[in-house]
């Protein structure tokens, strides 16, 4: 039902309207749709205040106000996302909540202490080789763990050892055909 309508019936009890043929009627009529359009543009604005249901100019206001791109593909996980980095406080900086909040972030990395505390390794689990888009996530990285710690990375590189206990000769390895980013799948 339309603003316009809903002031006519509060309007109507009182009787002293005429409401056909007469300009009170187009009056309101005329009100009530510029307050429909009113409602409808804070509709909008209380859409995109929430994480939770913003879809375009909310979350691209709290990336601005971050500065960190998460590379997200999609509204959901650009709302993930946000919230994981929106998390981090001042007790943020355990083991447990820097790795749930780069997998928050989407991105597939690990962060593991060193006997050193002011050293941490960051691997790539599942992933062989250098991880696609790296030097993007070294950056989300980078802007998550604390900035006095030296961060190293461990890339899971393929060792002979690796590549013997998956194929018994060379015939094996160069009959399925497999390109080197299977290969370092496939051994890694």
């Amino acid at each position: 039902m339309s603003v316009g309508q809903n002031l006519r019936d509060l309007l109507a009890p009182l009787g002293v309207y005429r409401w056909e043929g007469s300009f009170q009627w187009g009056e309101l009529q005329s009100e009530g749709e510029a307050l429909d359009g009113v409602a409808q543009v804070l509709a909008e604005i209380q859409q995109e205040m929430h994480l939770a249901t913003a879809q375009g100019s909310g979350l691209a206001g709290v990336q601005a106000l971050l500065g960190v791109d998460p590379g997200a593909r999609d509204a959901e996980e650009l709302r993930l996302a946000l919230a994981a980095l929106l998390r981090i406080d001042g007790s943020s900086f355990t083991l447990a909540a820097m790795n749930d909040t780069l997998r928050g972030c989407g991105l597939p990395a690990r962060v593991e202490e060193t006997g050193d505390p002011l050293h941490l390794v960051v691997s790539f689990p599942g992933i062989g080789g250098v991880p696609e888009g790296l030097g993007r996530m070294q950056t989300i990285i980078e802007s998550i763990l604390p900035c006095h710690v030296w961060v190293e990375y461990a890339l899971a590189a393929m060792t002979w050892a690796a590549l013997e206990s998956q194929f018994q000769d060379w015939d094996s390895l160069e009959g399925d055909k497999i390109t080197w980013t299977d290969l370092e799948d496939m051994v890694v």
